[in-house]
């Protein structure tokens, strides 16, 4: 856990993500535009490590206040060697700004170069302009561009 102190006097406290966590981090998914159920992101915390994958979640505290949350893995494919993968970041409306998501994604960057992975990866949604920007200041680089495509099961 690191902690700093900012502006306004409050500490910002970097820690793992835990069950209870659950409420304040569906809020965060929802301004990213997902909605999730308090039970199945509960469901998903819980189920951390347990599918043979380096995965962890992080979450940036103000107090008892959860302000934002980063999401990463360990991917191996066969085309590329292994790397880690940022699922998700997102910091509160009002408090953007502020550093909040450098700090997340140092310690993601950290979390990956303990595992010895060379290169931490990302996408974005291209209509995220401002997220673009605070990657591109934090040293990523855009590599290329892609559609998603996707198929759900018929019911």
């Amino acid at each position: 856990m690191d902690s700093r102190s900012y502006d306004n006097g409050e500490d910002l406290t970097i820690r793992e993500m835990r069950p209870d966590d659950a409420p304040e981090v569906r809020v965060l998914c929802g301004q990213l535009g997902y909605k999730r159920s308090p039970e199945a992101i509960r469901a998903w915390i819980e189920s951390l490590g347990h599918h043979g994958q380096p995965q962890t979640a992080f979450v940036a505290c103000m107090g008892k206040e959860i302000v934002g949350w980063i999401e990463i893995s360990i991917e191996r494919r066969l085309q590329t060697p292994p790397f880690a993968f940022i699922g998700g970041l997102v910091v509160k409306e009002g408090r953007r700004g502020r550093g909040i998501g450098r700090r997340l994604c140092v310690r993601a960057e950290a979390w990956s170069w303990e595992r010895e992975v060379d290169t931490l990866r990302l996408t974005s949604r291209s209509t995220r302009r401002d997220a673009h920007r605070f990657y591109i200041r934090d040293g990523y680089r855009v590599i290329k561009s892609s559609l998603v495509f996707e198929k759900t099961r018929p019911r």
